[in-house]
This record gives structure tokens, sequence and C-alpha cells, in this order.
């Protein structure tokens, strides 16, 4: 828990003058995840500087002071090699418009130490332009059991190289060199789900942004995502997200100009 002696003086403008970038986001949503001392939480500016972090994050870049990191940049903060991979995502993200989500990076721990961690980042829209950057990131503790987390990246690439195609846990499981039962744990372990779930939720991530982002027919989309067709992707995505492909697109788009 941060106490009032933990917080900086800027903590309140931090969130409400920092501009566009900000998203808008009020001191309580960073008060909220001080409380969550294993998720990093940041907003950043589109010249790659922070303009809201919680407490964990400052802790994490070796920091005691919200103060020193809120204005700097990752280079600023971090290993160089760390840095750069950061700021690499970053850029992705703001360039393509695109989430990025369940990204396994490293992380300098409070002891020094670098760690594992769970990524999301999501871009902030603004009359049709990026303007921030929203990222959370969970440290992925593994108490007991050492979990060989460097394994599922190479889970994560090959489900996104090969979400066209067919994909069996026993391939995901040659890609993390362990028995499909170790793979599972795994997966429960990291992404709290299991190996085929992780799939179909990354086809269905996929599906959604090429109805959003491309008016492309529902049929090529489901193709292009690993569907056997359009009545199963119609199918799966009613049951996870709750309404047709057609509609989901149709929600998103209504007042936007058609893709180019």
């Amino acid at each position: 828990m941060v106490t009032e002696s933990d917080k900086s003086p800027v903590d309140p403008p931090v969130a409400a003058s920092a501009g566009p970038a900000s998203a808008g986001v009020p001191a309580e949503v960073v008060d909220l995840f001080d409380a969550l001392p294993n998720v990093m939480f940041c907003v950043k500016g589109p010249d790659d500087r922070y303009v809201a972090v919680n407490d964990a994050f400052v802790r994490r870049s070796g920091r005691s002071d919200r103060r020193d990191v809120v204005g700097a940049r990752a280079t600023d903060l971090f290993p160089a090699p760390l840095a750069e991979r950061y700021e690499e995502q970053d850029r992705l993200v703001f360039d393509t418009g695109e989430p990025l989500r369940d990204e396994l990076e490293l992380i300098r721990r409070p002891d020094g130490s670098t760690g594992w961690y769970l990524t999301t980042k999501l871009p902030v829209v603004r009359d049709g332009s990026v303007v921030g950057l929203v990222s959370v990131s969970r440290d992925l503790e593994t108490p007991g059991e050492e979990v060989a987390l460097e394994s599922m990246g190479r889970v994560v690439e090959v489900v996104h190289e090969r979400l066209d195609g067919p994909l069996k846990v026993a391939d995901l499981a040659a890609a993390a060199d362990c028995s499909e039962g170790q793979l599972e744990r795994r997966m429960k372990r990291v992404f709290g789900l299991t190996a085929t779930q992780y799939v179909l939720r990354a086809r269905v991530d996929r599906a959604a942004a090429l109805l959003v982002d491309t008016d492309r027919p529902i049929a090529e989309v489901a193709a292009e995502c690993g569907f056997s067709d359009q009545a199963n992707l119609t199918r799966q995505f009613g049951r996870l997200i709750g309404e047709t492909p057609a509609r989901f697109r149709t929600g998103r788009n209504e007042g936007s100009p058609p893709p180019t």
C-alpha cells in the first residue's frame, strides 16, 4: 500500500495536466494501480516520454520519486538493450494503432535483477490519431516449480506466425521443447489459459482487428485467421464477443470513413 509520504507532489497534475497523451487518466486511477505491487502501469506520449506512472513502475525503474520518472524516456531509466526493446514496441503501437497483447519481456525488479513480465500496450486514439499509449506489465513470479518462460515466448511467436493454418497443441509443445502436459501447465501459469484457449483468443483478436481496419469479406477474414469457414468464425465470435462479425464491424466503423 502506498502511504502519503510515498506520493510525489506532482502526482495529481501528472494525470490532470499532462495533455492529450495522458488520455485524461485521473489521479485516482494511478492510485488504484499503486495498490498492485506486482503490476507496472504507465502512460506515454508520442515523444516516448512517460506522463503518468504508478509506484511499482517507479520502483522497478530504480528510482524512489515519481518526479524522476515522469518526463523521462525508457532510455533514461533502463539498461540500453531493454530500453531499446520497450521503445521499439511503443513505436509499433504508435505507428500502427494496433494493441500489443501478452508480450513476454524482461524488466528490472526492485532489487536490480531482471525478471519476466507479461505486458499489454494499448493505443489512445483521439480524432483518428494515436496521441498516447497505456501499458500494464504483470510480474510473472514463479514460486515452487521453475517455469521456462523463455519457451513461452517461442510459443507466442509460433501462434502469431501460423494463425492462418492448423495449430495443434503438439506443435506448440514442440516449439516450447516440452511435453504437452508441461506446456498446458506453463500456459495456465503464465496466461491463465489452456493452449487451445490461447490460440482461439489470438484468432478472434486478429479477426476483430481485420473486421475494423479493412473491408475484406468476412469469409476471407475467417480464412486468414485460421477458422474453417465463415460459419465457424461467426459461431466463435458470437460466443466470445457477444455479437456476429458483421454487427461488430458495423458497430465499430459506424461514423468512420471506409478503410483505405
